[in-house]
Formats: structure tokens, C-alpha cells, sequence
């Protein structure tokens, strides 16, 4: 099923959080589940895999908010820009330590905050580009002021991410809800930002990459 037409405000925001719900529905299950061992179990070694649970997946939610703030949300909207180190900080907490590795090149800065929030999405279409897991690097070409970046995704299995070629490619849109809106808003982050998505197949996996729009004449 496609897309008609382009959402409006209204219902970009309420796809948007139901994308947040959707990223942390599973940790918050998670939680409750270790209170229930908790209530229920008297046994010691249940207690401490109960504990050990809802530690890890407390720690889990807390990232992903974190980064759905920086991603999605008005968080640093004091400025006009973001500090890099800030971004590559809440990025490792997405990423995490499981079967994903971020590999982050780029230098300290401020850059605008429009395209760190492209870079963050990108970042999140790198682990959907990774089902299996496998290595993120984040480069950054040009300058600050006016940067590209190229996010390779090594490891087996490597893809394209889900929906966001489908926007690059211009034809009809993937009907939006709760997992392409990802993919969407990264599209029209690119766009409002001056910058043209690219997904390229390379031997080691996938790379996207976000370059400067060539002015038009």
C-alpha cells in the first residue's frame, strides 16, 4: 500500500510519537516483567536476574528517549546548533553494546541543529541497515559549516534500510505509520536541510551518505 499525499503537521507529529511508543514499549514490558519476578519469586537467584533486567533495559528506554529527544524533539533548542560530542554521546547509548558497534570519525564542533538531527536519523537507519549487526562508521566529508556525511554499514547481511530508498528514489511513498516515519522524516530532514541522500552497495555492506545539494541554476 502507498502514500497519496504528504502528511500534514497534525499527523507528522502523531506518527512520530507513535514511533517513540513503538521504541520503547518493549523495554517498559521488559520492566514490569522483572517487578512481577520481583513480587512473586521468592527465590534469591530470581530476585538478582529480575534486578539484572530491569537494570539493563531501564538503561535501554533511557537511551532511546534520549535520543528521540535530540532526533525527533526540540532538545538544545536554546541555539541554532548542537555540539558534536553531545551528538556522538547519545548515539553510542543508541547504538549500544550488543551486536552494533559505532565507529565515530567525526571531529568536536558545533554544527546547526537541523543537520545533526539528520545525522541522528541516519544513525538509526545504519542499525535498521544491519539486522544481523555489524559496524557503524560515521565520517564526516567537508566542513562544519558545510558537511557531508557517509555512514558505512559493514556486516552480514547488510541492506538497504527499510523505506528510505523508496523516498530517495522519488517514486510512490510507502504508506507511513509507526516504521517507515523514520525513513520519512529523515527524507524531508535531508531536503530542508540542502542535502541529497544516497544509499550505495559496497562490497562490506551499505553506505549512506548525505551530501550538499548541488545548487540549482
Amino acid at each position: 500500500m502507498t502514500q497519496t499525499s504528504h502528511p500534514t503537521d497534525l499527523e507528522l507529529a502523531a506518527l512520530i510519537s507513535s514511533k517513540i511508543c513503538h521504541d520503547v514499549i518493549g523495554p517498559v514490558g521488559a520492566i514490569y516483567n522483572g517487578l512481577e519476578i520481583l513480587d512473586e519469586d521468592d527465590n534469591e537467584e530470581a530476585h538478582t536476574y529480575a534486578l539484572e533486567v530491569i537494570r539493563n533495559v531501564t538503561e535501554q528506554a533511557s537511551a532511546r528517549l534520549q535520543f528521540a529527544r535530540f532526533a525527533f524533539g526540540a532538545a538544545g533548542s536554546a541555539g541554532s546548533v548542537i555540539d558534536l560530542g553531545t551528538a556522538e554521546q547519545i548515539s553510542r547509548g543508541f547504538v549500544g553494546n550488543g551486536k552494533h558497534k559505532l565507529n565515530w570519525k567525526i571531529p568536536p564542533g558545533q554544527m546547526a541543529k537541523d543537520r545533526v538531527k539528520l545525522l541522528l536519523n541516519l544513525i538509526a537507519s545504519a542499525v535498521s541497515a544491519l539486522p544481523r549487526g555489524g559496524e557503524i562508521e560515521v565520517v564526516m566529508a567537508g566542513t562544519i559549516e558545510d558537511p557531508a556525511f557517509i555512514i558505512r554499514c559493514r556486516g552480514a547481511g547488510a541492506r538497504p534500510p527499510q523505506y528510505l530508498a523508496e523516498f530517495i528514489s522519488g517514486g510512490p511513498m510507502p504508506r507511513l505509520d509507526a516504521i517507515s516515519i523514520q525513513a520519512y522524516y529523515t527524507w524531508r530532514l535531508a531536503n530542508s536541510s540542502g542535502m541529497r541522500l544516497e544509499i550505495l552497495n559496497d562490497p562490506s555492506g551499505v553506505i549512506l551518505i548525505a551530501r550538499p545539494d548541488a545548487p540549482k541554476r
